[in-house]
């Protein structure tokens, strides 16, 4: 039987890549660089500095900013980000999350947080989950982003766990390539398009119930 579960944020708990989107559009807007909704999907679960990188280099700006200058821009979407975050409540919660968290903690499964989102925390508090995580990985703490490992190794860390023994739960193609480099074993929210024909897929988060994941475990 696995140990943990180590949850993804953005597009498995709730969906706060609208926002995303968003910021880092009227970033690119101020910019001169044009970015749409498919440009959008090479960010999914990348770090903000990384995500920033592939934008100037989408408008073939990547050597046009000092390194102060690059920081000044990702604080000024980070600023435009939780703006617009603030309004984030429980309602927002994926179908399904709470009902798992819930069987998660009764079964006396350890529940982490392996987001590359810096704003991790305040979401849960937003959305009242906080008390059902038993460790958060800092990603201001780990050397490289998904789709390294390094972020799913911590999150196992900081529960106490390894992470073969845990299962990781994704809906980006960096996060499941950053799960199965940490042994842990991947579950992808999403088509297989995206996330490949390898792994066991859900559509909807609502299918995410402990017996599904046992079951995952189990083959």
């Amino acid at each position: 039987m696995f140990k943990g579960v180590l949850f993804d944020l953005d597009g498995v708990i709730t969906d706060t890549a609208e926002y995303h989107y968003l910021a880092w559009k009227k970033l690119a807007d101020d910019l001169g660089i044009s970015i749409d909704r498919q440009f959008n999907e090479k960010l999914k679960g990348v770090s903000r500095e990384d995500s920033l990188r592939l934008i100037l280099a989408h408008g073939n700006r990547e050597n046009d900013f000092s390194q102060a200058a690059f920081t000044e821009l990702a604080k000024t979407k980070n600023d435009h980000y939780v703006e617009m975050i603030q309004s984030v409540s429980p309602k927002d919660v994926y179908p399904g999350i709470l009902e798992l968290l819930k069987s998660l903690k009764h079964a006396g499964i350890k529940i982490s947080l392996a987001s590359a989102s810096k704003n991790g925390p305040f979401l849960l508090e937003q959305m009242q989950l906080t008390a059902y995580f038993d460790g958060i990985a800092d990603p201001a703490a780990v050397q490289a982003g998904k789709p390294a490992p390094d972020i799913f190794n911590l999150a196992a860390q900081v529960i106490g766990l390894k992470p073969e023994e845990c299962i990781g739960i994704e809906d980006a193609q960096a996060g499941i390539r950053a799960i199965k480099a940490s042994g842990a074993l991947p579950i992808g929210v999403g088509k297989a398009e995206q996330l490949g024909t390898d792994i066991p897929l859900v559509e909807s988060t609502s299918e995410l119930t402990i017996a599904f994941l046992e079951k995952q475990w189990a083959n």
